[in-house]
C-alpha cells in the first residue's frame, strides 16, 4: 500500500514538473494586471465540475492577494448570472479537454455581451474548441491522470491548482502585495492573525 501511494504521489510531483512554462505566464500576468488593477475590473474564473471547483478555489485566492476575482458558474451563466460581466473584466476559464461544451457556451455568450472581454484559456488540448477561442492559452501538459481507469480527474486537477497558485504569486509580486493588505482581506481564523503579526500588527488590532 505505501509503494502504491508513493507512485501515485510521483506520478502527480512529475506532472507538475512537466508543465509546459512558456510566455504565456507572464502575458497572462499583464492582462490581467491591466484589466483588474488598472481599470478596476475584475477576473471571472469559469469551469464545469471538479475543474470548476479548482476555478472556484483561484478566484479566492485572487481575492485574498490584492486581485477582485470571482466564480462564475458556466450553467447558470445562462440563467442570468453571466450579467456579472462588465467590460473591463478578464475570463479564465478552465478544461482539461477543452471541450467542454458549456464553457465553450459560455464564451459565445461573453461575446455576444461584451466582445473586448480578453479570455484566458487553460487546458490540456491546444488544438481543442475552447483554446481555439483563446487570447490567452496556457496548456496543463496533458497528463494521463492517477485514476485507474484514466477517468476521475485527479492529476488535472492537481496541475490546474500548480497553474492557478503561479499566476497568483506572480500577480502578488507585480503588485507589491504585502502581509499588512492580506491582512485586510483575511481579518478571521489562525492566516489572521499571522498576517497580522508579519505586518508588525498586534494580533487583536483590526
Amino acid at each position: 500500500m505505501k509503494d502504491k501511494v508513493a507512485k501515485i504521489f510521483e506520478s502527480e510531483a512529475s506532472a507538475i514538473r512537466s508543465i509546459p512554462v512558456s510566455d504565456s505566464y507572464e502575458k497572462v500576468t499583464e492582462i490581467i494586471y491591466q484589466h483588474v488593477q488598472k481599470r478596476n475590473g475584475k477576473l471571472i474564473t469559469s469551469g464545469m465540475g471538479k475543474a470548476g471547483q479548482i476555478a472556484h478555489n483561484i478566484a479566492t485566492t485572487f481575492s485574498s492577494t490584492g486581485t477582485p476575482a470571482v466564480f462564475l458558474h458556466p450553467s447558470e451563466a445562462q440563467h442570468g448570472d453571466l450579467g456579472i460581466m462588465q467590460k473591463n473584466d478578464v475570463l479564465l476559464a478552465i478544461s482539461n479537454s477543452g471541450k467542454t461544451r458549456e464553457i465553450i457556451e459560455l464564451i459565445d455568450l461573453k461575446e455576444n455581451l461584451y466582445p473586448s472581454i480578453p479570455v484566458i484559456v487553460i487546458t490540456g488540448n491546444e488544438k481543442s474548441p475552447l483554446a481555439l477561442k483563446a487570447d490567452y492559452f496556457i496548456s496543463t501538459g496533458s497528463p494521463s491522470e492517477v485514476c485507474p481507469l484514466g477517468l476521475t480527474p485527479t492529476t488535472s486537477t492537481t496541475v490546474f491548482t500548480a497553474i492557478g497558485d503561479a499566476l497568483v504569486v506572480l500577480m502578488m509580486e507585480k503588485i507589491g502585495f504585502t502581509a499588512e493588505e492580506y491582512s485586510k482581506r483575511h481579518h478571521g481564523g489562525y492566516l489572521g492573525i499571522k498576517s497580522r503579526e508579519k505586518s508588525g500588527q498586534h494580533p487583536d488590532e483590526k
